[in-house]
């Protein structure tokens, strides 16, 4: 049953598991010890390759010390494509693997766990199983999920999204699935990991823990045990963010970052998403942007389009983000969270637009090196009406989208996305 079929009938709502985690400075070393205990024998290790850092190198060397036998496959690309998935399913079965470790962002844990639901259905393709719970065989190779950002919450979600290539090229398709069989066997989050991830992915991917954070607090599914995880998310980001992305070795940052990003994840894991992500989704199909800086620029002009249903719970929020909203009426302060949201995204220097995207930040590296090279003619971002229109389509197929807390229409939803190409943020401020 789809989430917005289970959302009208039924007040019942179901917490999703989390996998095991190991946190904290140093954590990633146990990765070979843990390895071992959980039966690993010969693994491939999927990853983007984490370019100007040698991480791979010391994890896969660490795990060989350990007596494990390593298969790396580096070609996971960012916003992992379907043939990603595919490629490493194959190298997984002709080097006879046993096991999976994961290390980067989101990219590559979601490819790896798309790559683990294919092995365990003798290699069928992955876009086979977008949706709730397509897959039919629970049991699927272990995965040790080891995080090199503090942004995804992949390692700690049933979610993986996919991009599937084999669509038209002229309307991508960008999906979530949602698979309690996907979730990891155990998550490492290790602040020490974090310091090379540069300043720019280290404040677009803040944005996406603000994202998972806030969404399920504002969700129409109105999932109780999200709602402190969600606020203390919150929090924490407003409190670690700056100095995670201008300082990047300084350790608080980091490790706040770190706490952030778990939390938020255990909040949207079974509290549900909305269309900050179904946007960021949709623009990363049509043009392979990074899902955190998706997610900042639509950020608040969802939460605008959303406060007059939620006024109190933007209000909440407002408080946690540090501002006093003593005095200040449910309205006022909700205002105030709006504020507050935009004066973070500008003092990490995030771009405001997704027209201000230029080819130079996000296609060079981008262009899809499979046997379809999706990216490669893509053009620069524009915000003419016909990219408004296919953009709004895509969000409202969107699974994310009937967690939204107020009812998504092309009427409404349209003027949201056309202000996230083409409006001024300080339209948005009161």
């Amino acid at each position: 049953m789809q989430v917005d079929e289970l959302l009208k009938p039924f007040p019942i709502k179901e917490f999703h598991p989390f996998p095991r985690a190991m946190m904290g400075p140093g954590a990633h070393e146990m990765i070979g010890p843990e390895a071992l205990k959980l039966g690993f024998k010969r693994t491939l290790i999927m990853t983007t390759g984490l370019r100007g850092t040698d991480i791979v190198h010391k994890i896969a060397e660490s795990c060989k010390y350990h007596g494990l036998e390593v298969v790396v496959f580096d070609q996971v690309e960012s916003n992992p494509k379907d043939y990603n998935v595919m490629d490493a399913v194959a190298l997984y079965n002709s080097e006879k693997c046993d096991s999976f470790i994961s290390i980067g962002g989101g990219s590559a844990h979601d490819a790896c766990k798309g790559a683990r639901i294919s092995v365990a259905h003798d290699g069928r393709s992955i876009n086979e199983f977008e949706g709730f719970n397509k897959s039919e065989n629970p049991k699927n190779p272990p995965h040790i999920a080891v995080s090199t950002t503090a942004g995804t919450g992949s390692e700690t979600s049933w979610a993986y999204v996919i991009t599937d290539t084999t669509t038209d090229p002229d309307k991508p398709h960008k999906y979530v699935a949602f698979d309690d069989a996907s979730v990891t066997s155990l998550a490492i989050d290790d602040p020490v990991l974090y310091y090379e991830c540069p300043v720019a992915f280290t404040a677009q991917c803040g944005f996406d823990v603000l994202a998972h954070a806030s969404e399920p607090y504002v969700s129409r599914l109105n999932f109780q045990p999200s709602l402190g995880n969600a606020l203390h998310a919150i929090r924490l980001t407003n409190r670690h963010l700056r100095e995670a992305t201008w300082n990047p070795t300084e350790l608080a940052g980091r490790e706040g970052m770190m706490y952030a990003q778990y939390i938020a994840a255990q909040a949207f894991n079974s509290g549900g998403l909305g269309i900050i992500h179904s946007i960021s989704h949709a623009v990363s199909a049509f043009y392979d942007t990074h899902h955190g800086l998706n997610n900042a620029i639509a950020l608040p002009r969802v939460w605008a389009f959303n406060m007059p249903v939620m006024y109190e719970r933007f209000a909440d929020i407002a408080e946690v983000m540090g501002i006093d909203t003593h005095g200040m009426t449910k309205v006022q302060a909700a205002d105030q969270a709006l504020n507050a949201a935009i004066r973070l995204l500008r003092d990490v220097g995030i771009t405001e637009k997704f027209t201000d995207i230029t080819q130079d930040t996000h296609v060079k590296n981008r262009l899809g090196t499979g046997p379809t090279a999706f990216y490669a003619n893509r053009k620069e971002i524009d915000g003419g009406p016909a990219t408004i229109d296919a953009i709004t389509n895509h969000v409202l197929g969107d699974a994310c989208t009937p967690g939204n807390p107020k009812e998504c229409t092309f009427e409404t939803v349209r003027p949201v996305v056309d202000h996230c190409f083409n409006g001024d943020l300080d339209e948005l401020l009161t």
